[in-house]
């Protein structure tokens, strides 16, 4: 008969109970797949990866398959090796012996209530052999038949002559046969008698000898006990010492030490297992893992903003850094508010950075500084304080080129932070636009991740980062409902803000703010390059190149020549931006972190250069076939190219329209007062040689189309929307307008 490991039920044969069979991890040393359990949880090893999953070895000859859709990150997220040991769940084996296994949130031993191996003839523990527990039974069989069959004999000696009946009186019988026999017997029974004498004289002798041996033993122990006293009260003072509160920078090189933590929740999380609660200090933060019963919430009380006392040993969890929770204590009063003074002057202290270097000393950036810095500062403290950064750009070559500067500049601070590998995943993201505006649909798709986040895994609001984008009236209704919540927001636009969006947002940083001097070209891309150098001053070198790339045409020299001096001469960044434009418009509301890294940071001349043809291609075949069939006109002395964008492009292949009509433009403009007008069903771009304002031209063409219900739909990229019914008028009016800007 067996018992439960866990809770001592009696099982038969088993050595777990139907409801612990997941509180318990299994060894498996079969050589069936038919022998795994499911639901249960296994120990195996990585055999290799796939597009689709993970394929775990839970034993010689059976292999299992964890799918992707079983994970809780994305695949190319983790950091398991071939050859480490994982936990997994066995889903189930289907007919033909696969096994599907399932993601197991505890990845230790120590988060299990219990370990089992399992062979095929059953289970034992650990520390056991097969067949143990059989043999253990059947010796204690033995010895409690044994001790039985001695307590039966021990019983029949010491039993009295009256009680053994018929026995007795044969013997009394007999011993009347001989007179000399019954001599014999007397002298025998004398001599015996005799003996027994001497033996308890003896044994009292002996008796008496122990007994004042043992009163001299107690008297040695307690003189000794009243020799030792001082330093026993010593021990007991060392050990009532509270020890030395440690930072967690420091945790790394202290693993299997005893430490103490003081420091502010900053995420709660429930596992399988134990409570995990991340705390930050004025150095970094740190996972604590305080247990109670698997999946039972350690510690309640306790929740995000709490300052908290942990006292426990630091271990290492799959590579990162975790404290083992001893204890884990809420503080109140002066305590907690020394731990939140501490944090917040570090805070102070470190977030600010010590000034800014505009890339190749642009001074159109340089004018920008204060607004730069505030921005800057505003990123490094949302690191520091463990508050998600999520940049949001347009999905271009510019959008992307801001974008990747400032993920170049974060996820190092957010790495040295942090001791989870995968924190830059989880508190940094990056999400295109599919248009340079920042409206409701984006702003809500951004609201409800991050409440959702908020509730279901305590996280900290996050701080939204702007890049090329939320600078327009367009984008005030969406800044708006982020401000409902108090979330921040931090915008940064190389174009002229609109006075509308100044006191929406936290930070605003837009040429229109400071008294622009010198060359007033500037892009997104190169402004936002300066401000990731201030973010981070050690990837400065990574980031030479990156403001030449995000120039379509006409980039300033000065950026041309930083990226020379950095090896990236103007074919090969001709080939960057191009292959970033085709990255960009596939998949665009995917980051595609790992992707764009390549191309921009890591790529040796292959990867740009493949991609960069297909661009060419691609546009080149949709160009020829977009001028073939442009109806010129002229109005008021300006000359037009009017594109019936529905009719003679691929609306949903690429290139995008606005990159077409960009690329078409620069084609036929020859200086002369020209325009390029693409229109299609309800939307339509313009584009021009002279300083136009798209807004004013959608007023003008208003007035002239009053049934039409014109608007600017994106400033940034020259976009008027309408109704469909009234393109014709539409087309007339917006010419008109063009032309009377000229």
């Amino acid at each position: 008969m067996g018992s439960c490991i866990i809770c001592g039920t009696d099982v038969g044969g088993s050595r777990v109970c139907d409801s612990h069979q997941e509180d318990v991890v299994f060894d498996f040393r079969g050589d069936a797949p038919d022998d795994l359990v499911p639901s249960r949880f296994y120990r195996g090893v990585v055999d290799g990866y796939a597009e689709f999953g993970v394929f775990v070895d839970l034993a010689p000859g059976v292999t299992g398959l964890l799918h992707r859709s079983e994970l809780d990150r994305r695949l190319d997220s983790l950091d398991w090796e071939p050859g480490d040991d994982v936990f997994v769940q066995v889903k189930g084996v289907r007919d033909n012996g696969n096994v599907d296994l399932g993601w197991s949130i505890r990845q230790a031993d120590r988060e299990f209530r219990g370990v089992l191996v399992q062979e095929s003839s059953g289970e034992h523990l650990p520390d056991e052999e097969p067949g143990d527990e059989d043999e253990t039974a059947e010796e204690e069989q033995t010895a409690e038949a044994e001790t039985t069959d001695e307590e039966e004999a021990a019983d029949e000696e010491t039993a009295e002559p009256e009680e053994r009946g018929d026995d007795g009186v044969a013997a009394n019988e007999e011993s009347d046969e001989s007179v000399d026999e019954t001599v014999e017997a007397t002298e025998t029974v004398g001599s015996d008698a005799e003996s027994a004498d001497e033996e308890a004289d003896s044994g009292a002798e002996s008796e008496t000898t122990e007994t004042e041996a043992a009163v001299t033993d107690d008297e040695e122990e307690a003189a000794a006990s009243e020799g030792s006293e001082e330093p026993a009260e010593a021990e007991r003072d060392d050990a009532d010492a509270e020890p030395e509160r440690v930072s967690i920078t420091t945790l790394e090189d202290a693993v299997g030490d005893a430490v103490r933590i003081e420091g502010e929740v900053v995420g709660v999380r429930q596992t399988g297992g134990p409570t995990v609660f991340e705390v930050s200090d004025e150095t970094g933060a740190v996972d604590v893992a305080a247990f109670v019963e698997p999946g039972v919430r350690a510690h309640p009380d306790i929740e995000v903003g709490d300052a908290v006392r942990v006292d426990g040993e630091v271990e290492s969890h799959r590579g990162d850094v975790q404290v083992e929770s001893d204890a884990l204590v809420l503080l109140d009063g002066e305590d907690a508010e020394a731990v939140r003074r501490r944090i917040a002057d570090a805070l102070t202290d470190e977030a600010r950075p010590q000034g800014l270097q505009p890339l190749a000393g642009d001074e159109t950036v340089a004018e920008l500084a204060d607004g730069l810095l505030d921005a800057a500062e505003a990123v490094r403290r949302a690191v520091l304080e463990s508050r998600p950064i999520v940049v949001r750009h347009p999905a271009t070559a510019d959008g992307y080129v801001a974008g990747a500067a400032v993920e170049r500049a974060v996820l190092p601070l957010i790495r040295d932070e942090h001791a989870k590998s995968d924190a830059e995943y989880h508190y940094f993201t990056r999400r295109p636009l599919d248009e340079p505006v920042y409206g409701m649909d984006a702003a809500t798709n951004d609201a409800t991740r991050m409440l959702q986040d908020r509730d279901r895994h305590d996280e900290k609001l996050p701080l939204f980062l702007l890049v090329g984008a939320g600078s327009t009236t367009e984008s005030a209704d969406g800044i708006d409902l982020l401000s409902v919540y108090g979330v921040d927001a931090v915008v940064v636009d190389a174009a002229v803000a609109d006075p509308e969006t100044r006191d929406a947002v936290d930070t605003l940083v837009s040429p229109e703010l400071a008294d622009v001097g010198g060359d007033k070209t500037l892009s997104t891309g190169s402004l936002v390059a300066s401000l990731a150098s201030a973010i981070n001053d050690e990837v400065r070198d990574d980031l030479r190149h990156l403001p030449a790339v995000s120039y379509w045409a006409d980039a300033p020299e000065r950026y041309v020549d930083l990226a020379r001096d950095a090896g990236y001469d103007a074919e090969r960044v001709a080939e960057l931006r191009e292959a970033v434009a085709l990255e960009a418009y596939y998949q665009s509301y995917q980051d595609k972190r790992e992707l764009i890294a390549d191309l921009l940071f890591s790529d040796g001349g292959n990867l740009a250069a493949h991609v960069s043809e297909q661009f060419r291609e691609k546009l080149e075949t949709e160009v020829e076939t977009a001028d073939a069939n442009v109806v010129t006109e002229a109005a008021d002395g300006v000359e037009f190219a009017l594109l019936d964008t529905d009719g003679y492009t691929h609306r949903y292949d690429f290139p995008p329209t606005p990159l077409l009509l960009d690329d078409l433009h620069r084609r036929r403009a020859d200086g002369e007062p020209f325009a390029t007008v693409g229109v299609g069903t309800d939307e339509l771009y313009v584009r021009a040689t002279a300083d136009v304002s798209v807004r004013d031209v959608a007023e003008r063409a208003a007035e002239l189309a009053p049934t039409a219900d014109i608007a600017t739909a994106g400033v940034r990229e020259g976009k008027i929307e309408f109704l469909s019914g009234e393109r014709d008028a539409v087309e007339d009016a917006v010419v008109a307008a063009v032309a009377e800007s000229f």
